[in-house]
């Protein structure tokens, strides 16, 4: 998944010319292509670190949703990848909920064993 981001977020902040096409048609501005560039590289990094994959996955899930929406009504394209790699970051999400609650400051409760969270009452 980190590396599909890295990919995706490079070219567009290298000047892809199919990028900045791309970036040309959804008519927001080459400075969106800079800021998802950048989102995309950050939350590719930011998924590598333990501590912040769910956080990182959670942009990326939203970073997707996003794309997602945009093939659809501006680009007129296929949102299978988008999709694809929203349902990745989503996994990840799902895999790493126990962190993220821990980074907003809440403790998950624990099973006995310490491997399955209890939910929050």
């Amino acid at each position: 998944m980190a590396l599909l981001f890295v990919g995706g977020g490079v070219a567009k902040l290298g000047g892809d010319p199919v990028m900045i096409a791309m970036f040309d048609q959804i008519g927001a501005g080459q400075g969106l292509r800079f800021l998802v560039g950048g989102l995309e590289v950050a939350g590719a990094v930011g998924v590598l670190v333990p501590r912040l994959a769910g956080l990182a996955a959670l942009g990326l899930a939203l970073l997707m949703v996003g794309a997602t929406i945009t093939n659809l009504t501006v680009l007129n394209t296929s949102p299978a990848i988008t999709l694809l790699l929203l349902a990745v970051a989503a996994l990840v999400l799902l895999l790493r909920r126990i962190r993220l609650g821990s980074a907003f400051g809440r403790r998950p409760r624990v099973d006995r064993v310490g491997l399955l969270p209890i939910p929050h009452r």
